[in-house]
């Protein structure tokens, strides 16, 4: 069962890696649609008809550099669950993956406030003088996800005591 749903998660995270930038390329080709997405989503008030092409294209390019570090953490959290679905659970592998995964995963929540307050800045620019924002977000969400960053960096030390352990077992039978 654990093969299995590796296999599904190791899938899951591949069509992510390949869906998420061919929706981003999709976007800077289309910036009527990156605008109607973004202001349906964004937390901040902004006057859409103030907003220049400029600004939308330079969002966008904010934008893709903030997903970029949490795909990196994705392709690697693919590679670790591709080795456990074909059984090498305890490796050096794993454990680089999962480290490497983790420092992404870290980065990524240290970066959601500043991408938040960046964009609260440039989407804002062209209002009127007071009413222009400069927004800082952090919530309970980013806590958690240093702490679940912290937790698997852990995880990627006991997996390398795992491996030492698997082969010493291995020598004595």
């Amino acid at each position: 069962m654990t093969k299995h749903f590796s296999l599904l998660i190791a899938w899951g995270c591949l069509a992510i890696l390949i869906t998420v930038p061919s929706a981003a390329l999709f976007f800077v080709f289309n910036l009527d649609a990156f605008a109607d997405f973004a202001s349906q989503n964004l937390e901040i008030s902004i006057q859409l008809e103030t907003v220049t092409p400029l600004q939308w294209y330079s969002f966008w390019l904010l934008s893709v550099c903030y997903l970029a570090i949490g795909l990196s953490g994705l392709y690697f959290l693919r590679r670790a669950f591709t080795n456990f679905a074909k059984g090498e659970f305890f490796n050096l592998n794993n454990s680089r993956n999962f480290r490497l995964f983790s420092s992404f995963l870290f980065l990524q929540a240290l970066a959601k406030p500043l991408h938040h307050s960046v964009s609260s800045v440039l989407l804002t620019w062209n209002h009127v003088p007071g009413e222009r924002l400069f927004s800082i977000s952090l919530g309970n969400g980013e806590i958690e996800v240093l702490a679940l960053a912290m937790l698997l960096w852990v995880m990627s030390d006991l997996l390398v005591k795992a491996s030492k352990l698997e082969t010493e077992n291995k020598q004595f039978i």
